[in-house]
């Protein structure tokens, strides 16, 4: 089976991307469910209810959250309505999960929401939380396994690949904004250190420079907007699970506006 994942969509010039390639893209790559993040789609933090129901009208199947999640309050109604999900690592009293299971092509398949530490909300540690995590769901019959690790520092990422990639199907890292040209099949689990962003790309991590510069200046700050015209590019890495749920490819898709797409296979490290 196939699974498209999106990275950190950021704001309206996000979704405008997805809803003018992703018909297609789902087609000429004949995936079979994709997977976005949701935590900058509405005007660059959190989500909303109408955003939620644009994006998943386009053709997402689910989302997961990141440290912005909570940043539009209403979502906090929107975990039980809509497939959500927020870091697993949240303290248990948060609302949402951070876990969703669904059933493609046959294979129960899991998608996991981790955190990590670096300048991140305060959360759990993830690397000791999914040990058990990952134990109970091997013990339920899961093979195909999914992990959205949302965080700063490259190294957390690249630490949980080496944890974990014998059990999971793939670990797809998000959060800076800023692709990696490290996409690679470690062993039979997919992995890449971040997607990158979908939306403006001619600016500052999606948003107008005018307020980061002005910080990286004078050290004062202001509110991140997200242009409401820019130079747009949708990212998004596909990677096929045999019945097992071990990867055995996986390609980069990026689109710079409407121009034809490039597309970069894995590298595989079998």
């Amino acid at each position: 089976m196939k699974i498209g994942f999106i990275g950190d969509v950021v704001g309206k010039p996000g979704r405008l991307m997805i809803k003018s390639h992703l018909t297609r893209l789902r087609q000429e790559h004949f995936i079979d469910f994709m997977i976005a993040n949701y935590e900058n789609a509405s005007h660059g933090f959190g989500l909303t209810e109408k955003n939620c129901i644009e994006l998943l009208g386009y053709g997402i199947d689910m989302m997961t959250g990141g440290n912005h999640s909570f940043d539009k309050k209403e979502i906090l109604t929107l975990f039980d309505t809509y497939p959500l999900i927020r870091p697993l690592n949240y303290p248990k009293e948060t609302p949402g999960k951070g876990i969703f299971e669904t059933t493609i092509l046959g294979h129960d398949t899991v998608i996991l929401n981790l955190m990590g530490h670096y300048t991140m909300p305060m959360v759990d540690n993830p690397f000791t939380m999914i040990v058990a995590v990952l134990a109970r769901l091997k013990e339920q019959g899961f093979k195909h396994i999914i992990i959205d690790m949302h965080a700063e520092a490259s190294a957390e990422k690249q630490a949980l690949l080496h944890m974990l990639k014998d059990d999971v199907s793939a670990i797809l890292g998000t959060h800076t904004h800023v692709a990696t040209d490290d996409l690679q099949v470690k062993d039979g689990c997919c992995y890449v250190t971040d997607i990158g962003l979908t939306g403006c790309y001619d600016g500052v991590i999606g948003m107008d420079s005018a307020i980061p510069l002005k910080r990286f200046l004078t050290g004062i700050g202001g509110h991140f907007n997200v242009p409401d015209e820019c130079k747009s590019i949708l990212q998004m890495v596909v990677f096929e699970l045999d019945d097992d749920g071990r990867c055995i490819g996986a390609e980069k898709i990026k689109i710079y506006d409407d121009k034809p797409k490039i597309v970069t296979k894995a590298w595989m490290d079998m």
